[in-house]
């Protein structure tokens, strides 16, 4: 390929500078810190509404609070990150996130804890695009990035399980309010070292004013559509509210979409999701994230209801999953991005973490944990692993610089509307065949009470099982869509490569596909 502007020496600049590895330990702080976050408070959560005085109704908006700030802020938030500078972003947000989740520690009522939570979710919008982007900037050589994103993806896949163990073991020895006072010297270290040590590439801002009816319409739009799951969850799929939110939120987002065809400086540049590579990212990990938090609620009840784990022994009953992403993120994944297609290591990995779903189907009452849990949770590690890891360096795939903030903020945005749609997909086909297992063994539970106990325990075993045949299905679709929808090639190993500095050179100015194989982002 002829040397052009973008390919000359100085792009790969910031792969010089020595500190861009410190930089990742606090970028990989900060990300672990927000998405242990988002399961961390499940464990506690019983014992913050009984100390609290949370009726049962209100207790969902613990959980629902963080959700709906976090899920329809990211797009301003990876804008903030754009138009502040990304190392700006994430160091307020941390800044922000302490505060917050101080407040939530120190709550005395229903709704202190609720504000707490919505604040958490807002400056975790904020800090989560800005994490990403600036990997996205500072690391432009092929087998440099592959080793950043690997790691970075194994702490995106696995933090929502380190969540559950640090959750129980906090609960069960401490104190609930300690699962908030917790993030605070995730914070503040992560903060303090950021500032020191990030140098983020100049010239990378995004200068143009900031689309206001965007943001506004997509903030709308995707917090009709969260809290549209999460309503359908708990109230049913054909409630009036639920479908009111759905409708809802299609016309704001269709509006959203419009209005950004039409701005000077929209929110979202249409280019950002139009380009196959990225789309087929956001599609299939958002996908596999409905597959994935479905599973870690159903074996969650299953050890500590039908087993009788305790949340600590729960938490660490999840440890093989976590081993098995690192490994597949930073030894699968990372070794071989730069050797062969990013939908090589995308499909294929999906299609194993679709092989341990597959063994989960066969759950039963008395199964062994070191049997049946224990390999489907290895497997289910290795393959997310694996995928999760070019998921996330390409998920600003070719971008123009100036967006790589909305760019990452697109890949939480996936992955925050897939746990909403997993938790309320999932959980209602769940309910119905347990309901259903009920009604159609009534007779074996007329035994007496432990015959009625033993029946409801096999009808929500049965339930699990039916979702997870869901969920198997959902994995498998991942992957056709990464086999068939990403076509860029394996990155090259020898030199950096890079984006044209505008939207033309960043979007159009690729030949073949595999031209330039997973672009980066110049300064």
């Amino acid at each position: 390929m002829p040397k052009t502007a973008a390919s000359a020496p100085p792009a790969a600049a910031p792969a010089a500078d020595p500190s861009r590895w410190k930089a990742l330990v606090f970028i990989a702080l900060a990300q672990l810190m927000v998405v242990l976050d988002a399961t961390i408070v499940n464990i506690a959560l019983p014992s913050a509404q009984q100390d609290l005085g949370i009726s049962d109704g209100n207790r969902q908006w613990v959980i629902t609070a963080y959700a709906l700030a976090f899920g329809g802020l990211l797009l301003f938030g990876g804008r903030i990150a754009d138009l502040w500078g990304r190392k700006n972003a994430f160091v307020v947000g941390l800044a922000g996130f302490a505060a917050a989740s101080a407040l939530g520690g120190a709550a005395t009522g229903e709704a202190m804890m609720l504000g707490a939570r919505a604040l958490q979710g807002a400056f975790g919008a904020l800090l989560a695009p800005a994490a990403l982007s600036l990997l996205a900037v500072m690391f432009t050589d092929a087998k440099e990035r592959a080793k950043a994103f690997g790691i970075y993806g194994a702490i995106a896949g696995g933090g929502g399980a380190v969540g559950l163990i640090l959750g129980g073991f906090l609960t069960q020895y401490l104190d609930w309010r300690w699962t908030f006072y917790v993030n605070i010297p995730f914070a503040v270290v992560a903060a303090v070292g950021a500032y020191l040590v990030i140098r983020e590439p100049a010239g990378s801002r995004n200068r143009a004013p900031l689309d206001i009816p965007g943001v506004v319409l997509s903030t709308l739009g995707l917090v009709a559509l969260v809290y549209g799951f999460t309503r359908a969850e708990s109230h049913g799929w054909s409630s009036e509210p639920t479908i009111l939110l759905f409708t809802g939120s299609a016309a704001l987002l269709t509006a959203f979409v419009f209005t950004e065809s039409r701005v000077k400086s929209p929110l979202l540049p249409l280019r950002v999701l139009t380009d196959r590579n990225r789309g087929g990212v956001y599609l299939s990990l958002g996908l596999a994230v409905i597959a994935m938090f479905g599973l870690f609620l159903f074996l969650t009840y299953y050890l500590q209801v039908v087993k009788g784990f305790s949340p600590v022994k729960t938490g660490f009953a999840f440890l093989p999953m976590i081993a098995g992403m690192i490994t597949g993120s930073t030894q699968i994944g990372a070794r071989l991005m730069t050797r062969v297609p990013p939908r090589l290591l995308m499909g294929p990995g999906f299609l194993v973490a679709a092989t341990g779903m597959l063994l989960l189907t066969q759950l039963e009452v008395d199964s062994s944990y070191p049997a049946l849990i224990l390999p489907a949770q290895i497997l289910l590690g290795l393959g997310m692993g694996t995928a999760f890891m070019p998921a996330m360096s390409l998920s600003t795939h070719g971008v123009n610089p100036a967006d790589a903030g909305v760019a990452s903020a697109m890949v939480n945005t996936s992955q925050q509307v897939g746990g909403a749609i997993g938790t309320a997909l999932l959980n209602t086909v769940a309910a119905s065949a347990t309901s259903a297992y009920l009604l159609d063994h009534a007779a074996e539970g007329a035994g007496g009470e432990a015959a009625a106990q033993a029946l409801q325990a096999q009808a929500m075993v049965h339930g699990y099982s039916s979702a997870i045949w869901w969920a198997v299905g959902i994995l498998a679709a991942s992957a056709t869509i990464a086999l068939t929808m990403i076509t860029t090639g394996r990155p090259s190993a020898g030199a950096p490569t890079a984006s044209g500095p505008g939207p033309k050179g960043a979007e159009g100015g690729r030949g073949a596909e595999d031209a330039v194989p997973v672009p980066v982002i110049a300064h």
